[in-house]
Formats: structure tokens, sequence, C-alpha cells
């Protein structure tokens, strides 16, 4: 048992039942014992590896693509290259390095990150240097410039909740403690009418709902569409996230999410439905599409085909399997998702259309 698990017990017996989206909020981001507050979570000795992590040429299509994205709109001075939860910093390092030949994009742009964690900006620093960084704490603190953004394996991590439909209505599924031991419990009936999909749900099925997912799809398209710009998000998941996605990944494998408290990674399916009706009141929004059939779109075959000229052996074999995980239906070709978020009456950017 974790420090932080003791914590979150004696919170329980003392307040009651903990909604899952407060567990998960304390399991990744407490101060003191919170997973990506207290460890190295990315890359090989990590618990889990990220697309910029398998091969630079996920960060270089994506890179161009956002460049195309701006000239297509005029190549507007200045604007913000920004990116929610940067990791490593490898992806923006990957997206600058393909964008630094592009006419005045470089000279145009003002370099945003948006990472609470100290020890994570740390990394960024390193990854990033040579360029000047502005790192925020929140989406909102961003400047009013047009705003070109990728959020990769950002939106999994943000709280659920989740709700059972029973012979009572919804009820809230909560965590509880007994003998030093969490466990999932059932909460008060809430009324159906909160749900808008109610009806398509049999009983002993659940629904899971992210209300910070939807705040910053929503915040997100209302900043693209008053001040120009492109929002690419990348994330694991299905148009309509329904069923317990919940899970917890330690050393690249699936444990219980109630054991080892922020020593594991906590995350859950988006629900691609939810960020695309959300943005969609405020800009316009791409359809979903898989990742393999965006990166294919966008060339990634043939940039596999020329690196792979000037390297053999291992890193060949290496390079050969990265190109598969990325894009690969039963790798992360199918369940990683894309959207691309533009202001109305704006052409779809490359590979989206």
């Amino acid at each position: 048992m974790t420090a932080l698990s003791d914590i979150i017990i004696n919170q329980i017996k003392r307040f009651g039942p903990m909604p899952v989206s407060e567990y998960m909020t304390l399991c990744l981001l407490h101060p003191e014992h919170g997973y990506y507050t207290n460890r190295d979570a990315l890359g090989a000795s990590g618990d889990f590896t990220t697309a910029p992590e398998i091969s630079q040429m996920f960060g270089e299509l994506i890179g161009l693509t956002i460049a195309q994205a701006w000239i297509d709109q005029g190549m507007p001075k200045p604007f913000v290259l920004a990116e929610l939860g940067p990791g490593n910093g490898t992806l923006m390092a990957d997206i600058l390095r393909a964008t630094k030949s592009v006419p005045k994009f470089h000279s145009s742009m003002d370099l945003h990150l948006i990472e609470a964690s100290p020890e994570m900006r740390k990394r960024q620093k390193s990854a990033l240097d040579g360029f000047c960084v502005t790192w925020l704490d929140y989406f909102s603190e961003l400047p009013q410039k047009p705003l070109f953004l990728v959020a990769n394996e950002f939106f999994d991590c943000l709280p659920i909740k989740q709700y059972r439909r029973t012979a009572e209505g919804w009820q809230e599924q909560m965590i509880g403690a007994d003998e030093n031991q969490l466990h999932f419990i059932l909460g008060t009936a809430t009324s159906e009418d909160v749900f808008t999909k109610s009806n398509d749900i049999p009983n002993g099925d659940m629904l899971e709902i992210s209300a910070s997912s939807v705040a910053f799809a929503s915040a997100i398209g209302e900043h693209v569409n008053t001040n120009g710009g492109c929002a690419i998000i990348i994330d694991y998941g299905e148009w309509d996230s329904d069923g317990d996605s919940l899970q917890a990944i330690q050393n690249h494998n699936k444990i219980d999410p109630l054991t080892n408290c922020g020593a594991a990674d906590l995350t859950a399916h988006v629900s691609f439905r939810d960020l695309t009706n959300a943005a969609s009141k405020h800009a316009k929004v791409s359809s979903t599409i898989p990742q393999g059939i965006l990166l294919e779109r966008l060339g990634i075959t043939q940039r596999a085909q020329t690196l792979a000229k000037n390297i053999d052996g291992k890193a060949l074999e290496t390079h050969i399997s990265a190109h598969k995980r990325l894009t690969h239906p039963d790798e992360m070709g199918k369940l990683f998702k894309a959207i691309a978020i533009i202001p109305n009456h704006t052409d779809l950017p490359t590979g989206f259309n």
C-alpha cells in the first residue's frame, strides 16, 4: 500500500465514498504523491509509451500539418503554437524540427506549453533547449491570438465520473473503503433526465462523463473560432465511449486501478462525440479519423521509406516496427483517433478533409 493509498482511505473514512473523478485527480496530481509529480512516466523505462516516443515521424507529420494550416489561413503573425500536456517535450521538439524550414513560421510564433507539473516542465525545457518557451498552468491563460494547438494523449487522463444504470435509475459509481481496502460502491440514484442518451443504455451498463474534457473542447473551439487557428486532438477512445474504460497502467501492464495509488497511470477512453459536440458549438470540427488512416494520408509510409534508406540492422527493424505500431489497426492505428478544430467557414487541414 502506498502513502497516497493511506491518505485516500483516511479521507473516505472521514467524508464518505469518493467519486471516481476525485480519486483520479488525487492519484495523478497529488502535490507530493501524485503519479505525474513524482516519476518518469514515459518511455521504455516508464509505464507507457506515446506515439512521439515511438518514432519521430509522428511529430514531423503533425508539425507539417499545423504549418500548412497556418499557411492556408494567411500566415498570421504573431500566432501561438501550443501543446496541452507536452510530456517529455518530444512531440513539440519534433514539430519544431520539421517546421524550421517553413518560411516565417518560427519567426512568427509564440511558443506556449500548458503544463502544471514542475518536474515535467524541467524535462520539456531540456528537450526544447534553444527555444523561447512560455509555460502556463491553464488553457485560459493563452493570449488571444491565432492558436495552432496539438493535444496528444491529453484528454484520456482527465477525470471522469461513472454512472451505472440500475432498476432504481442512474447511480454514480463511487469508491469506498473497508478494512483498509478500496472498493467500488454505487451511490444514490440520480434523476435520469440529466443523461441525454439514457434511453439507449440497458440496465447494468455504465456511462462515463468527463466534464473537464467537455470544458476543454468548448474553450478550444471558442478560442480558435474567435482568433483563428487550428487544434489537432489525438487520443484513444471511440466516437461514443460507453462502458467501464477506467484503467491503470504500471510497467506497461494493466493493474487494478484501486491499487498502488499514485504509482500507476490512470486513464479512460475518450468520447469523441462529447468533444465534437462541445467544440462544434463554437467552431468547425472534422470527422473523427483513426490515427493510422490520418498518418497514411499525411505520407507516413513515404517518410518511413526515406528514413529507411539510411539505416540497417537493428535500427531498421525498430524503424519498421515503429511504423507498424503507429498505423496498423491491431496496434495504435484504429484505437487512437483524431479530430481537427478550425474556425467556421475555413477549410479543414491536410489529412482531415
